[in-house]
């Protein structure tokens, strides 16, 4: 058998002390992941804010998030705000407290506060749009002077 640097034989089964620094990491991970999880409930959900934190300095940074959201969605969904009008920062933070989860992305958070305002009564049903028409191709010779 050879030695390693700790003097432990290779191949030789683990100590117990490495299974329990092994065990009490592992446990401080799931931990934090929970703590973690509280922390982004609370901004994006509006969960209680969790010990520890400053609630005036949460609900700041909440705001602010909610802020980012509504500006994301009205760029892809500009029908959005012309819906909600002059209403766009109260109706976004009304749908936003009314999300028990964060959306998984912004196109879906997009789609989602279309369908808010829709169920509200403040955006037209959809309707399907129709395909728009492919610009005229010109061939490439019809672009050369003298050619055409």
């Amino acid at each position: 058998m050879s030695r390693e640097p700790s003097g432990r034989a290779s191949g030789a089964a683990p100590d117990a002390t490495q299974d329990r620094v092994g065990a009490a990491h592992e446990d401080e991970v799931a931990r934090l992941a929970e703590a973690q999880a509280r922390v982004v409930v609370a901004l994006v959900a509006g969960a209680e804010v969790p010990d520890g934190f400053d609630p005036g300095r949460m609900r700041a940074q909440a705001a602010s998030l909610i802020a980012k959201r509504r500006g994301i969605v009205a760029r892809i969904r500009p029908d959005t705000a012309v819906a909600a009008g002059q209403d766009l920062a109260a109706e976004f933070a009304a749908y936003a407290r009314a999300r028990t989860a964060p959306p998984p992305d912004y196109r879906t958070d997009a789609d989602d506060f279309a369908a808010w305002l829709r169920e509200r009564g403040r955006m037209p049903p959809t309707q399907p749009a129709e395909p728009p028409e492919p610009p005229a191709r010109r061939r490439w010779w019809s672009r050369i002077r003298g050619l055409s």
